[in-house]
């Protein structure tokens, strides 16, 4: 037994069973009930002590057992006693005997009369008041009267609406009704300010009812515990967690910043504001502590009171704190700064600004909490949390909290700035590799729109209007798999690569062909298979290049377009005197498949025809139809062969896409044909004798005076007999000479049948020739070649409106 409980203590009567039913203990106690000595029972089974007939105990189950028993008495009579029986866990840990206590006199005093239990209740630090059936008071404890702050004498007779006229008094009226009538107890919450104390403290009101001994409820027993602290960390978690629910919803830093005010206030603080450092480079995070005064911008606040304490800086506003500033002192010492008026923190900084004294002054501010915004390392700027309503000034745990929201804070803001600087990267990535105007040609006028995907603002669309010789035109429509900067990256590669295969005049079937090997070789890089320079090979962990593509040519000469595709949506055709119809055409395989063939056609197409290239991401509809989406569209572009193509490109939008966010890139493109006249083409047979160069000389200038184009006559004489001369020498029969003419552009073509691509060279001083495609070169804006079906075609072009500057 323990030293401060004897075994021999005469109050109760003791004794120990052993496992297998003996008394090994007795003590002086169980003398005195039984009149058994030790000597006499010690050794012996306990089971004898029972009465003569009485029925044992059952064997106990668990480590505890209590009950009536019938003992027998030395002198031969019967004791009825309450014994309550538990076992002794040994000190290796295993369980021993069985000690059985029992209390000796415990009936002889009735409870009610024991001075020292009517002391406890009145007495008892835990606030006690009791109320009959009518709800009057009949009488409290101490602590009671001292947490009313009323003399507890006095207050007999009262009800609770009696005793005050908050709105809790009327609510623990209700619920003492309810406990009265129901007879089952109820717990209140509120807030009671305490006489003598200067803020609120939360108690707990626990009300239950009173019975008489028939147990009829005879009253009520309201007992009032003060959990304060229980009920500030809850608030604290609640706050975290509503914190971690509603701040970061949008990637948008403004939005953010205003998400952690409107948590904060009233729950934390009465106004609060989110200023941000200035960045001087928009693609660099600030390093190392801010100069003084430090510079911010104040982006969101919030105040209990709209349309005053934050007037002093409106958002979207510079804000300058000097050194004295709790904001500065927070951002250079790196961690939460509180200041206050009574301790006289906050007196430099309001002596230098009178404006803001006077405003605290109104409005009555005692606290300041700053707290920067720390993420990742980086410092982006202060939350400052205020308080003129709440009458505490910032504690501790106050601090620990707003540093823990501003933390969440802080991560969501540096989120969004860094999602708005790589999206506006991307955006400007997107702008340069897409054309910024489309070129002004003389076979086609066009139009066109790019609306990127609503979340991640680049995608893989694009067009492109590319100028051909002869005045042709090229017209090429794509789209690469995917959203973000990579399908944005591998656009770039294949807009380049179409590009390219254009300016040397393939066939739109052989241009497919060709982009089609590049989208591979781009898969196999994507794979893995290439090197990345250091003899390893390179792993991006996606192996699958998907784009489509629609390539087609139109020659104003000849009215005449040809068009390929490569698993992309075919065009829609408006002609100027018929209905818009989707143009039939051979779909192909979308590029990356290779080894498979692409298909072209030709159509001959009427002056003003408008052909309409987009992306799927125009037509499919949320549930990818597409069909219904082509529908749609041809009926949108059913007026586009008259009126502006750009209002066409709004009506087609407005139609097919609405107001609704968009989940795929979207590109248009509207081109409208024009012809050439055959009054502005003029073309020769050229005979294979150089003899005859000088009459061909002779009629290129009458036609240039037809044109009357007298100021490039010298310049065209020139090209016209270099060009002619080089296909009798190096060509074969039959040679034609061909001139186009706009207003702004001569061309001069001469085609031979020879495939023998023409090369320019630097003639050395002594060589008779090699100098004649070296003149042609600076003597006009630019020349090449294009290999055709029968040969070869050599072109120059020459600017009018250079030489008429000239």
């Amino acid at each position: 037994m323990r030293p401060d409980d004897p075994f021999d203590d005469p109050v109760t009567a003791r004794a120990v069973i052993a496992a297998d039913g003996t008394l090994v203990r007795w003590n002086e106690g169980a003398r005195l009930l039984l009149g058994h000595s030790a000597e006499q029972v010690v050794g012996r089974a306990a089971a004898d002590l029972l009465a003569t007939g009485a029925e044992p105990p059952p064997p106990p189950s668990g480590t505890l057992w209590s009950g009536t028993l019938a003992l027998r008495h030395q002198d031969g009579g019967t004791v009825t006693v309450w014994v309550l029986a538990h076992r002794v866990r040994r000190e290796d840990g295993g369980t021993g005997d069985w000690l059985v206590v029992t209390p000796l006199g415990s009936g002889e005093t009735d409870p009610s009369e024991d001075p020292l239990l009517r002391a406890a209740m009145f007495q008892s630090p835990c606030a006690t008041a009791v109320f009959d059936r009518d709800l009057r008071l009949r009488g409290v404890n101490d602590a009671m009267a001292a947490l009313l702050g009323l003399p507890a004498r006095q207050l007999r007779g009262l009800r609770p609406t009696e005793l005050g006229s908050q709105p809790r008094h009327f609510e623990l009226e209700r619920h003492m009704s309810q406990v009265l009538r129901s007879g089952r107890g109820h717990d209140m919450q509120t807030r009671v300010r305490a006489a003598g104390e200067g803020r609120g403290q939360a108690w707990l009101a626990r009300i239950a009812p009173l019975t008489d001994d028939g147990g009829r409820v005879a009253g009520v027993c309201v007992t009032a515990h003060d959990f304060t602290e229980q009920y500030s960390a809850r608030a604290r978690l609640q706050l975290v967690n509503e914190a971690s629910i509603r701040i970061g919803t949008t990637l948008d830093v403004t939005r953010t910043a205003q998400e952690l005010t409107e948590v904060c206030v009233p729950a934390l603080a009465d106004f609060v504001s989110v200023d941000l450092l200035e960045q001087s480079d928009p693609g660099a995070d600030a390093t190392g502590p801010p100069a003084l005064p430090v510079t911010l911008r104040r982006v969101a606040h919030r105040s209990r009171n709209p349309g005053g304490f934050e007037l002093i800086a409106d958002t979207d506003e510079v804000v300058v704190y000097p050194a004295a500033a709790p904001q500065a002192d927070s951002l250079l010492a790196g961690h939460s700064v509180v200041a206050s008026v009574p301790s006289g923190d906050l007196h430099p900084w309001l002596a230098a600004d009178e404006t803001r004294a006077r405003q605290v002054r109104e409005l009555g501010v005692h606290s300041i909490l700053s707290v920067p915004l720390q993420a990742r390392g980086t410092t982006l700027g202060v939350a400052v949390f205020t308080r003129f309503r709440h009458p505490e000034s910032f504690t501790h745990d106050d601090v620990l909290l707003a540093e823990e929201v501003t933390a969440r804070a802080a991560v969501c803001i540096d989120n969004a700035r860094r999602y708005s600087r790589e999206r506006e990267t991307t955006r400007t990535l997107r702008r340069s590799l897409l054309p910024r105007g489309l070129p002004r040609t003389a076979a086609v006028d066009s139009a066109s729109r790019y609306l990127p995907a609503a979340r991640s603002g680049v995608g893989g669309d694009w067009f492109d209007v590319i100028p051909l010789s002869g005045m042709r035109v090229a017209i090429v429509v794509g789209d690469v798999a995917g959203r973000g900067i990579q399908a944005s990256a591998t656009m770039s590669r294949l807009r380049t690569a179409v590009r390219t295969l254009a300016d040397i005049d393939l066939a739109p079937d052989e241009l497919l062909t060709h982009v089609d090997d590049l989208v591979l070789h781009l898969a196999h890089e994507a794979a893995g298979d290439g090197d990345d320079g250091r003899g390893e090979a390179a792993d991006s962990g996606h192996g699958e290049v998907g784009a489509t593509c629609l390539y087609a040519v139109y020659d104003p000469v000849s009215r005449r377009c040809t068009l390929a595709r490569a698993g992309h949506p075919p065009p829609v055709l408006v002609p100027p005197d018929g209905p818009a119809r989707v143009l039939d055409l051979p779909s192909g395989p979308p590029l990356g498949l290779g080894g498979l063939p692409f298909e072209s056609v030709e159509l001959e197409l009427s002056e003003g025809s408008v052909l309409a290239f987009y992306t799927d991401g125009l037509t499919e509809g949320p549930a990818g139809d597409t069909e219904t989406g082509r529908l749609t569209l041809t009926d949108a572009l059913s007026n586009a062969a008259s009126g502006s193509l750009d209002e066409a490109c709004d009506r087609v939008l407005d139609t097919l896409l609405g107001p609704g966010s968009r989940t795929e890139d979207a590109a248009l493109l509207l081109t409208r044909t024009r012809g050439l006249p055959s009054s502005q083409v003029a073309t020769w047979d050229i005979p294979a004798d150089p003899a005859l160069v000088a009459p061909i000389r002779k009629q290129v200038l009458d036609q240039l005076g037809i044109w009357s184009l007298t100021e490039a006559s010298f310049t065209a004489e020139l090209v016209v007999s270099e060009l002619v001369t080089n296909a009798i020498r190096y060509g074969a029969p039959p040679i034609r000479l061909r001139l186009i003419c706009d207003a702004a552009t001569l061309i001069c073509e001469v085609s031979d049948t020879s495939h023998t691509a023409p090369h320019l060279r630097r003639a050395k001083t002594w060589d008779e020739g090699g100098r004649g495609l070296l003149l042609v070169a600076q003597l006009t804006q630019r020349w090449g070649s294009r290999h055709t079906f029968e040969g070869k075609t050599i072109w120059a072009e020459l600017g009018l409106l250079e030489q008429e500057e000239l």
